[in-house]
């Protein structure tokens, strides 16, 4: 989540204009600009700053992070950036607005993607042993089926996700005793139901290319996945770390088309995400908590041995 607030103080996500920094402050984001033959790299347009936005969450996200990453890890944080591509290019009225097209056209042969590099410092080894993938390329071909998700309204996945992000921040940084992020989740679970039981989606539908039915294959169950592995794994963090964290709605395990049946997420989902979410790497998670609840933990368990002492 911190890379992408951090993203939209300079690329704002909002339709109304803000007083954003200046765009090419932004740390190694001016890398990813075009020079257009000068020496100077600039973003000019929307579009120049779409595509170096996309670049620069892959390199904060994933290529940062790369020796603590697992293959589904990648996957997850690719949908979620994924989740912004789409949504900042129909935000942008951007011409290109289907990511496939996009990706064909200006990152398929992309060197930033055809090769893993940390600074100076060549990664894709590290990528491989982490991931099983040479490069961003390899990762992003194997879920190209995302890129063939053409929502009528991506602005539903995108407000899903900030949800999740401030529900998050929420927990982490409110007073314990605020019900504020259980205003949020109830917030999630709403949008959640309107995307698991989408009307706009039809027999005829381009989202799901003529098949009226959301399998565990395809590329809309697979977001929901996500979205839905995430929000019970802060469930599961928040009450694993001495809040009271009570009241949470429940995400429903039908779909109202009934297409997905009985349960939206099977046990292979339950285990992958408690191991990436809840596991030794969970530091690197995009819902990772902070390391101020071991602080509490320690503190407390000073306090039982000064009284043992005084005792």
């Amino acid at each position: 989540c911190g890379s992408f607030d951090t993203l939209r103080n300079y690329l704002p996500d909002g339709l109304v204009q803000s007083k954003e920094r200046d765009f090419h402050d932004l740390g190694s984001i001016v890398n990813y600009c075009p020079s257009e033959g000068s020496e100077k790299n600039e973003c000019k347009t929307d579009l120049d700053k779409t595509k170096a936005g996309f670049l620069w969450l892959f390199e904060q996200i994933i290529v940062n992070h790369i020796d603590g990453l697992s293959k589904e890890q990648a996957k997850a944080f690719i949908t979620y950036i994924m989740i912004w591509l789409n949504y900042m290019l129909n935000l942008k009225k951007v011409n290109d607005t289907n990511l496939n097209g996009f990706y064909t056209k200006y990152t398929e042969n992309n060197m930033n993607y055809t090769k893993c590099k940390n600074g100076d410092i060549d990664c894709s080894n590290s990528l491989k042993d982490k991931t099983g993938y040479n490069n961003f390329t390899e990762i992003i071909n194997e879920r190209k089926d995302l890129l063939n998700i053409r929502f009528e309204d991506p602005f539903k996945l995108y407000y899903s996700f900030k949800l999740l992000c401030n529900m998050y921040y929420e927990i982490n940084d409110a007073n314990p005793d605020s019900d504020k992020y259980l205003k949020t989740a109830k917030q999630f679970v709403e949008k959640y139901k309107e995307l698991n039981g989408d009307s706009d989606i039809t027999e005829d539908s381009p989202y799901l290319n003529g098949d009226s039915d959301i399998t565990e294959d395809s590329p809309y169950y697979q977001v929901l996945s996500t979205l839905s592995n995430d929000y019970n794994n802060i469930i599961n963090e928040c009450t694993s770390n001495l809040f009271n964290c009570i009241n949470f709605p429940s995400l429903p395990t039908y779909s109202r088309r009934s297409v997905i049946k009985n349960t939206l997420i099977s046990i292979a989902f339950i285990f992958a995400s408690v191991s990436i979410f809840l596991g030794i790497a969970y530091k690197y998670s995009l819902f990772g908590f902070r390391k101020r609840f071991q602080k509490q933990k320690l503190r407390e368990k000073l306090k039982n041995i000064k009284k043992r002492i005084n005792h």
